[in-house]
């Protein structure tokens, strides 16, 4: 199977998770195509000023793998800043944000998948 890039879904969040500004999605595939195990595998794009909020996530993990730019994460109440090539991971369970605190975009790729 071939997903073409104009194929996919983008989706646009205002305040994603009490977050600033707006969050686009690109999801590269369905829940579906996850073999139900998961429900997000696609791009995060955060201009600068935006982020996702802190929010804990329960019955599932979520891995982001930074692609442009640097975003600052906070994994359960602690602050990192994140570069081209870092991964971080929250497990079900536990709690995290995102922000763009920076000048440049930042481009996250971003996999859920359930516990």
């Amino acid at each position: 199977m071939i997903i073409k890039a104009d194929q996919c879904k983008t989706v646009v969040n205002v305040n994603m998770k009490g977050g600033d500004g707006a969050v686009q999605i690109t999801h590269f595939v369905s829940a579906a195509e996850l073999n139900e195990k998961g429900r997000l595998f696609g791009n995060i794009h955060l201009e600068p000023g935006a982020s996702i909020g802190y929010h804990v996530h329960e019955g599932e993990s979520e891995l982001f793998c930074v692609q442009r730019g640097e975003a600052v994460y906070n994994d359960n109440g602690k602050e990192y800043p994140l570069c081209v090539g870092d991964v971080a991971i929250v497990k079900a369970g536990d709690g995290h944000s995102v922000a763009n605190k920076g000048t440049e975009p930042v481009d996250l790729i971003a996999l859920i998948v359930y516990a």
